[in-house]
């Protein structure tokens, strides 16, 4: 039986949702393929080969992808069966089945029903017919395997760590850990975990390292919502890590909470080859933040960056800065204290301008302060609307939008596009704005190891990757 693996887009990395379950499946007896359609172009004969084909959606924008891709799939082979799996798929089940015609969701630890499926179909293709006997999330403990990687791009046709100049570092990725513990109320991966994590036994991450790096990875991004749900078994793994690999460099994503309750293993990080931690501090307003449940506060976040900047370990924060609650004047607020906390180039631009996203299954919708500002559900965005009381925050959002995006195409500076965004929120408060060196405290221009891929899970696609596609 052909399985057919499909991605569309993963933060330019080399998708672990396809190599995975390409592991377990293969063990299995398939007959497996796997595309990766940020890499290359549609394969319409692997397409037409294919009895089962399952379409990886790990985030907003491979979900919005994977919609416009669909009609071509079943224009090639409108009888193969229909999977979607990954975190966004049962948070988008209804739009799924309805408008693409999914005969299975899968989200969770999604391995298992994957392999499930493949031995249902193989016993009877009329299962493709039947109701999906499969839990459409799962959280059972899974026997994890090594990743399968020889069926995907080679790894130097991904994302980079740009490292200044023409320096650059060629990455891989993987999971230590699934799901996180905690309950913020606008992450994707609560509706599905609900508080729960699962861990990737430590052998396992470090084969599939070392097949990484055999294929040239010199840099590791470990994609963890939060490498320190479990902080032991996280350290256990980079002082291996390191201790194999002395010259690999990773990354991870931790919250702001841990770094603080975990600031003794800063050294450790730094140590064993960290190059930036990304955090999502999303705001630095204590109301927003209680309204997220971020449990943090603004305190904290200034708090870290003086821990960080001793320890010499890169911060990475993030944001949503245009959210229902933000004014003209918190916007400026941000800036100002990213300013101030020599932070400006350590900011990806793109972070200026995310605006929330509400997806069905959202913590969010059971807050009073987001009700009163919700619209319909829109099936197209997979997302609900939602209006800001205040018009001039929209225009805000369009005049920054399109500063980002230009000084993308012009290969401007952060610390560049930075001082544009200072001057567009001044004028939005109606203020003139003083010199951002003036008002700033900036070291000499640095740069930032950061991935070469500039985009975030809430983004919209972009006109190039929907040309792709």
């Amino acid at each position: 039986m052909n399985v057919l693996l499909v991605s569309t887009y993963e933060l330019g990395h080399q998708p672990f949702g396809l190599a995975s379950p390409a592991a377990w499946l293969t063990d299995a007896g398939a007959e497996v393929n796997c595309l990766d359609l940020a890499i290359d172009l549609l394969d319409e004969t692997a397409i037409r080969a294919a009895d089962l084909i399952a379409i990886y959606l790990p985030m907003h924008t491979a979900t919005r992808l994977a919609g416009m891709l669909v009609p071509r799939i079943r224009a090639c082979n409108p009888s193969a069966h229909l999977c979607f799996y990954g975190l966004y798929a049962p948070l988008n089940e209804d739009y799924l089945r309805t408008e693409l015609g999914a005969g299975t969701v899968l989200g969770g630890e999604f391995e298992s029903g994957l392999l499930n499926l493949y031995k249902r179909l193989s016993a009877n293709g009329a299962a493709a017919l039947e109701p999906q006997s499969e839990p459409v999330i799962s959280l059972v403990k899974q026997d994890f395997r090594v990743p399968r990687r020889d069926g995907l791009p080679q790894l130097s046709r991904y994302a980079y760590v740009d490292m200044g100049g023409e320096r650059r570092r060629t990455v891989g990725y993987t999971e230590a850990s699934r799901g996180c513990k905690h309950l913020c109320r606008h992450c994707p991966v609560v509706p599905v975990y609900n508080g729960k994590f699962r861990i990737v036994p430590r052998g396992v991450v470090i084969a599939d390292i070392r097949q990484q790096v055999m294929g040239g990875a010199e840099h590791i991004s470990f994609g963890d919502p939060d490498f320190f749900n479990g902080v032991g078994h996280a350290i256990r793994i980079i002082e291996d890590l390191h201790a194999q690999f002395p010259e690999l460099t990773y990354d991870v994503t931790i919250k702001v909470e841990h770094l603080l309750k975990q600031a003794r293993h800063f050294q450790v990080l730094a140590r064993t080859g960290c190059l930036f931690v990304t955090t999502a501090v999303e705001a630095v307003d204590d109301g927003i933040l209680r309204i997220l449940d971020k449990g943090h506060t603004r305190d904290d976040f200034i708090h870290l960056a003086g821990l960080a900047r001793e320890a010499k370990l890169t911060l990475s924060p993030t944001f949503i800065p245009f959210l229902p609650w933000t004014s003209r004047e918190s916007y400026l607020d941000l800036l100002r204290l990213l300013a101030s906390l020599g932070l400006v180039d350590y900011v990806a631009p793109v972070q200026l301008t995310i605006r929330l996203l509400v997806p069905k299954g959202s913590r969010l919708l059971d807050v009073s302060e987001m009700r009163q500002h919700l619209g319909n559900f829109d099936a197209a965005a997979l997302s609900y609307q939602w209006t800001h009381p205040d018009p001039g925050m929209d225009a805000l959002h369009d005049r920054v939008q399109r500063a980002v995006e230009a000084g993308e195409a012009a290969g401007a500076s952060r610390r560049d596009t930075f001082a544009v965004l200072w001057r567009l929120a001044h004028e939005a408060c109606g203020l003139d704005a003083p010199d951002l060196y003036h008002a700033a405290t900036l070291d000499a221009p640095v740069h930032v190891p950061c991935l070469s891929e500039p985009w975030y899970c809430c983004a919209e696609p972009s006109a190039s990757q929907i040309a792709d596609i």
